[in-house]
């Protein structure tokens, strides 16, 4: 890896400074720079495990399929943040098969599943961070799928809307009715029919591929109901 690439990856993989030298350049020889264009599938469902990710340009999204082709979205991997569960098959235990696709143009770097394994086995410290960070993303998912069991759509919406919003620091949000239908995990009608509701109660006003936030305040009431 270059050496810009190589930085970020110490930076991010907390087990770097207790590898050995012989290690370190094994890890170096099977990671390598990968690039998804918008809307290319990373991973699908059952397919080979595409390796350790590390965004460190644009946005991965994960999501599962239900029965009758509606997709729900488990959660994003954004620039910086590490992807473990597109190697789920490197981790003993951990065989949660998901869907990944190019949000936007994704550079990443990629870790082979195999090696990855091999080190996990035999260090440690690989293997922790390893199960540290599928834990965390399981109870992204967790948490995603409580959501659609459990809460009603209106509110699954002012908690997208809410935490999108702070997410991204603005009250603008450039997204459509389907965009948003896939991370609630509902329908773009469903989606539609709340919008207009909220628009009509002055929590949101809707522009064509735009939402913005009028009534904060409201907004987060709704949320957390």
């Amino acid at each position: 890896m270059e050496k810009k690439a190589t930085d970020l990856y110490i930076e991010k993989f907390s087990f770097w400074e207790h590898l050995s030298d012989e290690e370190r350049e094994f890890l170096n020889d099977h990671t390598y720079p990968v690039k998804f264009a918008k809307g290319e599938m990373v991973r699908s469902g059952n397919d080979r495990c595409a390796g350790v990710m590390l965004v460190k340009k644009g946005r991965l999204r994960t999501y599962t399929m239900s029965s009758d082709g509606r997709d729900v979205t488990l959660y994003r991997i954004e620039e910086g943040d590490v992807g473990v569960m597109s190697a789920s098959c490197a981790l003993q235990s951990v065989t949660f098969h998901v869907l990944i696709e190019a949000e936007d143009d994704t550079e990443v770097l990629l870790t082979e599943s195999d090696a990855f394994r091999r080190l996990a086995d035999e260090n440690v410290y690989v293997r922790c961070f390893g199960y540290e960070k599928a834990s965390e993303r399981l109870s992204e998912m967790l948490w995603k799928l409580q959501q659609v069991l459990f809460l009603s759509a209106d509110q699954r919406l002012a908690i997208f809307l809410r935490d999108e919003s702070g997410r991204l620091g603005t009250d603008e949000l450039r997204i459509t009715h389907e965009q948003i239908a896939k991370y609630m995990g509902s329908a773009r009608e469903v989606v539609s029919r709340l919008l207009k509701y909220f628009s009509q109660e002055g929590i949101v006003e809707v522009r064509r591929g735009a939402i913005r936030i009028k009534d904060k305040n409201r907004l987060h009431q709704m949320a957390e109901d």
